[in-house]
């Protein structure tokens, strides 16, 4: 069995460490650069690397370590950066005849250290959005998740309550997105879309993959469980119940969280108390990630169930249908007026027309109820008209 890491990277040279001994490393190599996806792109040929094994390796202490050298034509290097894709093999730990089965082999985990962030791979650049599902996503047997309770419809078919049983750990509560028999090929494209963009993240303010199924009858997306449910609704269940402090402490996580999407270079365009999860011990957690990855400002405009993403949107958004960081920090203003207002719908009952209008003339929503001076200047900063100037 093989797993894939991948890094991008503008830099010369990439250091791995912490690798594990007698474990056979492949290393591969493509530039991107502006134009054909990278995907259509081709690596160079393979660096191949045998780590010794434990006896020769020396002190335990000491992770050995590769630095891979990027050798790509100037031309390529100038126009973009270097892809270095790493295929890891899992040693097994018997070697006897037929090898051995799955309790024989030791669970591989690696480190890198690079000089550059780690930049989104949007799901509209991926030639085969399964593969590169499988690229950061585990793939779970369907036998070991089971269904307890539905939870409702979600965007691309039902959600539910389960449990999710691995080899070796605890059985785990999580949240089951199975997408619906009849959902067409643009639905099961958004439903993998969706799952290429939650493998991607790692921060503990953003909901966590479990893995995904999809060699079964069903696709199924596997996340982490949040019992408090939405933000928006767990704040007006306890409505008076929460302190100004209490509230606030809420926030630090979520704005974590957009600063890490922000640095990947993802842009949300659906931040809302809505799409803000809360777990068991009140750890709150960014979710949403189904929106279609190119939304259209007509979107902005529509109103359903009384709500308008109108609430929601940034003046530019709402003008020229573009989104940015600066239009996630916008949003992130009207979450901290939603929070401290334990959830009420933000700008009362003005349809989305109005609130488009009021925002334009300068309209700002007044500070809710018991809300400090200083929170709402910053909320007011997350609302500063041009796109240039909110706090990042």
């Amino acid at each position: 069995e093989q797993t894939y890491s991948m890094v991008k990277t503008g830099a010369p040279t990439v250091t791995v460490t912490n690798l594990k001994p007698a474990t056979r490393y492949v290393f591969q190599i493509r530039a991107a650069s502006p134009g054909p996806s990278w995907e259509a792109q081709s690596f160079n040929p393979s660096i191949e690397v045998q780590t010794l094994g434990e006896a020769a390796s020396g002190s335990r202490d000491q992770s050995p370590a590769i630095v891979v050298t990027v050798v790509t034509i100037s031309a390529l290097l100038v126009l973009g950066s270097v892809m270095s894709v790493l295929a890891i093999w899992r040693r097994p730990c018997s070697y006897g005849k037929g090898g051995g089965d799955a309790h024989d082999e030791e669970e591989l985990y690696f480190h890198f250290k690079v000089p550059t962030r780690r930049t989104f791979l949007d799901p509209q650049s991926c030639g085969d959005l399964l593969q590169a599902v499988h690229l950061f996503a585990k793939e779970l047997d369907a036998k070991s998740v089971t269904l307890e309770r539905s939870l409702g419809g979600g965007r691309f078919g039902e959600l539910c309550c389960g449990c999710l049983q691995l080899p070796g750990r605890q059985e785990l509560l999580v949240a089951v997105h199975m997408l619906r028999d009849s959902a067409s090929d643009s639905q099961r494209l958004g439903f993998l879309a969706e799952a290429l963009t939650l493998g991607q993240f790692d921060h503990s303010h953003i909901v966590r993959l479990e893995g995904v199924v999809t060699r079964g009858s069903t696709l199924m997306i596997v996340t982490e469980y949040m019992s408090h449910g939405a933000l928006d609704g767990f704040l007006r269940r306890h409505e008076g119940q929460l302190v100004a402090g209490q509230l606030m402490g809420l926030l630090p996580g979520l704005a974590s969280a957009m600063k890490y999407l922000s640095e990947m270079g993802y842009v949300h365009r659906g931040l809302a108390a809505r799409h803000v999860l809360v777990s068991s011990d009140l750890v709150c957690k960014i979710s949403g990630f189904g929106r279609g990855p190119r939304d259209r400002s007509e979107a902005v405009y529509t109103t359903m169930s009384g709500r308008s993403p109108a609430l929601w949107a940034a003046p530019e958004t709402l003008q020229f249908g573009h989104f940015s960081s600066a239009s996630d920090v916008w949003s992130f203003g009207i979450i901290m007026w939603e929070v401290m207002a334990f959830g009420e719908r933000p700008y009362w009952d003005m349809s989305g027309q109005d609130v488009i209008k009021a925002v334009e003339d300068g309209f700002r929503l007044p500070p809710p109820r018991n809300c400090p001076n200083l929170l709402h200047r910053l909320m007011l900063d997350c609302w500063q008209k041009d796109p240039g100037l909110p706090p990042h």
